[in-house]
């Protein structure tokens, strides 16, 4: 783990840094923006050194690489939180369901019931939020953005309390703002508490517009290698 050690840590310490400073630009309190650390494609030695720097909530895309890794360093670290951000399928829900704090890309209706019957099979469900596709690109997931008011309004008639949020990836060729600013209008009309939006290269703007979730990996960890 020491060859991580100190370039986690460092990372770490300057990404904190910038969210404390972009929340008080913005008039908000530093707390009330959660980061996490994603650590997709990295090994697990990389999360044990941002365990070690105190980092306690990190996101995962895929269902087989968590289990690879959590699983055990929960055994150390009882108070980490999981996040699985990337496309769920639904042969993968009752796995999701038992392995993760959140899940922040509900997208569908059949991903709606196949974490329903895996809630019920696990006897547990994680917080859900719903990943909306903000410009509607068709090779991404999310739901539409024409969808969503009625997409949302069925999860919380099924998920009640449980779904708490909204997350979004706005497309990589545009100005990132108006989506955040999307989302969050969204998310109140909702009333819905938790946005999740803003990564390593934006996170600051998606603060400055509401963010409370910011998912950072390049900038605490490095170039993510070939997966």
């Amino acid at each position: 783990m020491a060859p991580f050690d100190n370039a986690v840590a460092g990372a770490l310490a300057r990404v904190r840094s910038e969210i404390e400073a972009a929340a008080i630009t913005a008039g908000r309190d530093a707390k009330s923006v959660d980061l996490v650390a994603v650590s997709k494609f990295h090994p697990v030695e990389a999360a044990e050194a941002a365990l070690a720097a105190g980092q306690r909530i990190f996101g995962e895309n895929r269902v087989q690489e968590a289990a690879g890794k959590f699983p055990v360093l929960r055994t150390r670290y009882p108070d980490l939180r999981l996040h699985l951000i990337g496309g769920l399928q639904t042969n993968k829900a009752r796995e999701a369901v038992r392995l993760a704090d959140v899940i922040e890309s509900l997208d569908r209706l059949s991903l709606a019931d196949a974490l329903m019957k895996a809630a019920d099979q696990e006897g547990r469900l994680p917080e859900l939020l719903i990943e909306v596709n903000t410009g509607d690109e068709p090779q991404k997931f999310g739901v539409p953005r024409e969808e969503a008011d009625r997409f949302i309004r069925d999860c919380r008639v099924r998920f009640g309390d449980r779904l708490r949020g909204l997350m979004c990836i706005p497309p990589a060729n545009e100005d990132p703002v108006p989506h955040f600013r999307f989302l969050r209008s969204l998310a109140d009309e909702h009333g819905l508490p938790v946005r999740s939006m803003g990564m390593s290269a934006d996170f600051p703007l998606a603060i400055a517009e509401g963010a409370t979730l910011v998912r950072v990996g390049t900038a605490i960890f490095g170039a993510r290698p070939s997966a």
